[in-house]
């Protein structure tokens, strides 16, 4: 059965131009989760909405999370978790240092039952990344370290971004069937 892929936006969604925004266009049959309010974030509605989505899809999923959709997607529970192939995690946002955020807090920090490559950046301004470091082994996660990315968003340069799309594609164990990005190179370290 083919997987499904859900993109998971973070705090304010996703805009025009952001790689997440870009994959929903590119990838066949993609889904998007749509919050009721982007603004001012509660983990119960957007959780519950998260898990809906999951457990609505006909196969697999695949998660590719951005920023907050990180930590919803950690919070995820067990019968939603249980579908999830994988998931890419990438940026994920710090509850504890924003009090926008502060009903995503305390983070899980137990194994995810699937998958899961963390993507941070050493000067993300929103998760230092020894935190980053921490939720990925905590969640038994692969790491991936950029250097100097930002927020690995639309703002630090990362629209089109043929490097993420390549990590996701690894976690979904099907032959390439997406179309290709520009052609990249990234300064970056896996751990």
């Amino acid at each position: 059965m083919q997987t499904s892929v859900i993109i998971v936006p973070g705090w304010r969604d996703s805009g025009p131009g952001h790689w997440q925004s870009l994959w929903e266009e590119r990838i066949p049959g993609a889904a998007r989760v749509v919050q009721d309010d982007w603004a001012s974030p509660k983990r119960e509605a957007w959780v519950a909405t998260l898990a809906r989505l999951v457990l609505e899809s006909p196969g697999p999923v695949v998660i590719a999370a951005h920023s907050l959709g990180c930590i919803a997607t950690a919070h995820l529970p067990a019968e939603a978790a249980a579908r999830i192939r994988g998931a890419l995690l990438v940026a994920p946002a710090d509850p504890e240092r924003r009090a926008v955020l502060s009903d995503f807090a305390p983070v899980p920090y137990a194994a995810l039952p699937y998958r899961s490559i963390v993507v941070a950046s050493s000067n993300d301004p929103y998760c230092p990344i020894r935190l980053a470091g921490a939720y990925s082994r905590a969640w038994g996660s692969e790491f991936v370290r950029m250097q100097n990315a930002g927020h690995i968003n639309i703002d630090s340069g990362h629209g089109d971004w043929p490097l993420g799309l390549a990590l996701l594609q690894s976690l979904t164990d099907e032959p390439a069937a997406w179309p290709a990005g520009r052609e990249f190179s990234e300064n970056l370290a896996t751990t």
